[in-house]
Formats: C-alpha cells, sequence, structure tokens
C-alpha cells in the first residue's frame, strides 16, 4: 500500500496519470483502499492532524456498500469558483446537495445515529459541483478498489450559498445543470438514495472510525444527481437546485 500510496501522491502532484493494469492487485479490499486515502493525505500534507473539513460521501443505492473519501482543501472554493489554475486529467462534474454539521459528533454518538435522528445534526445545505477527476489514465478500465484508493475519483469540489437546512420533498425537487452552450440537463427527485440526508450516520461512522471526533462545520458532498457529465477546460458549469441555490464553476 505504501508504494501506491507514493505513486498516486506524485501523480497528484505532476498532474499525470498511472497505468491502472500495473496496480491490478495493489489493494485487496475497501479497508486498505482508506488506507492509501489516508496515505496520500499525508504525503501530501492536506490536513496535518486534523479532521478533514470536506468530504464526499454516496453511492447507487440505499442498498449499497456506500464509499467516502476526505477531500484536498485546495479544491474546496465558494461559488462562483475559476478552476483554471489547476489540472485535471480528465474531468467530469457531478450536481449535488452538500450538508453541514451544527454540532460535534463523538464515535459514540455516530454509532447509534439513524437516518432520521442524524437530520438534526446539519444546520445548512449548498448546492454544490464536484469536478471528477482521476489519478488512473483509463479510469473505467480501473477496478472499484482502486478508484476508491484515488480519493474515489475527486478532483475539486465548489460549494453554493449556504441555506437553513430543512426537509424537503426530494422527490419532486429538481435540478438544473448547464455545460457551456449545451442544452440544459434538467432532471427531477434523482438522488440514488431518495434523500440526502439518509448517508449521515454511515459517513459519520466511517469518519470516526479511528476515534476522531468530528467538528461542528464539517461538510459533505451527498452524491450526483446526473451521474457525471464531461466538462473540457474553459467550459462554465452552473448548477442550480431551485428553492435552494445554485453554484457555479470554470475550468
Amino acid at each position: 500500500m505504501t508504494d501506491l500510496a507514493e505513486s498516486l501522491a506524485s501523480a497528484w502532484r505532476e498532474g499525470r496519470a498511472l497505468d491502472a493494469a500495473a496496480w491490478r492487485d495493489g489493494v485487496g479490499d475497501a479497508a486498505q483502499a482508506y488506507g492509501v486515502q489516508d496515505r496520500v493525505a499525508q504525503a501530501m500534507g492536506w490536513f496535518g492532524t486534523a479532521v478533514p473539513g470536506h468530504w464526499k460521501s454516496g453511492g447507487p443505492s440505499r442498498d449499497a456498500v456506500l464509499t467516502h473519501a476526505p477531500l484536498p482543501p485546495a479544491g474546496v472554493r465558494a461559488s462562483p469558483a475559476n478552476y483554471s489554475d489547476m489540472h485535471f486529467n480528465a474531468p467530469g462534474i457531478e450536481s449535488e446537495i452538500a450538508l453541514r454539521l451544527g454540532e460535534a459528533v463523538t464515535p459514540e454518538r455516530a454509532a447509534a445515529l439513524t437516518p432520521e435522528t442524524a437530520a438534526a445534526l446539519i444546520d445548512a445545505m449548498a448546492v454544490s459541483i464536484e469536478i471528477v477527476d482521476s489519478r488512473w489514465e483509463h479510469p473505467a478500465n480501473a477496478s472499484a478498489l482502486l478508484r476508491l484508493a484515488d480519493q474515489q475519483s475527486h478532483g475539486a469540489l465548489v460549494l453554493g450559498d449556504w441555506v437553513p437546512y430543512s426537509a424537503r420533498d426530494w422527490a419532486a425537487q429538481t435540478c438544473e445543470t448547464r455545460i457551456g452552450s449545451s442544452a440544459t440537463d434538467l432532471r427531477k427527485g434523482a438522488h440514488s438514495m431518495g434523500d440526502p440526508a439518509w448517508l449521515l450516520p454511515i459517513w459519520l461512522r466511517h469518519a470516526t472510525r479511528n476515534g476522531a471526533t468530528v467538528p461542528a462545520g464539517t461538510v459533505v458532498t451527498t452524491g450526483s444527481w446526473v451521474g457525471v457529465l464531461p466538462v473540457g477546460k474553459g467550459d462554465t458549469v452552473v448548477v442550480e437546485f431551485p428553492g435552494i441555490g445554485r453554484a457555479e464553476a470554470r475550468l
């Protein structure tokens, strides 16, 4: 795992991609993949001894095993965000809702949470755009574990204005995504788990698994409403969730 973490850290620093075939047997299970994530973060000096302030979490359904990754702080920016100073190998975007904790969560508290009780921990939500990117040359050919080890294919995160959190009819919520001059991509009720807050107990148990307390103000972005949409350098992306807000990014 150390060799893989060192190679991924070098790929981050140098803006290049690795051959996934050379690392086909590099990760045996999810625990090892998360260990690589942690070692890459240490090598890059992203968090020091602090609990990461921003995360991604999600999965294709409530029945799936959800995955999580802490996000490098340099790529987290407020909308409207300009990323012309950053390199992406083969970027895509995901339109999402981010949630912010209003209270600290200890491992003991995380263990007792349910989807019904966890929502009370949220003090605010925001429209977010995740720029998805990979340190693998052909991401589709990399195993799920290799993608997980690579911060779950994260590139950067844009956050719109924070608004007070309240329960919504998520099945009726629309999401409007515009990339450059392309037609608006319109989705309704498209969150894979039906409610972005549903994943909070699972994510918080992961984030506290090594005994850390997740502080108030920690942010998690909760999964795409549009899959992954391709973008190119110079594209402007605008995402709006009517009734919640909007976010904008220029690559």
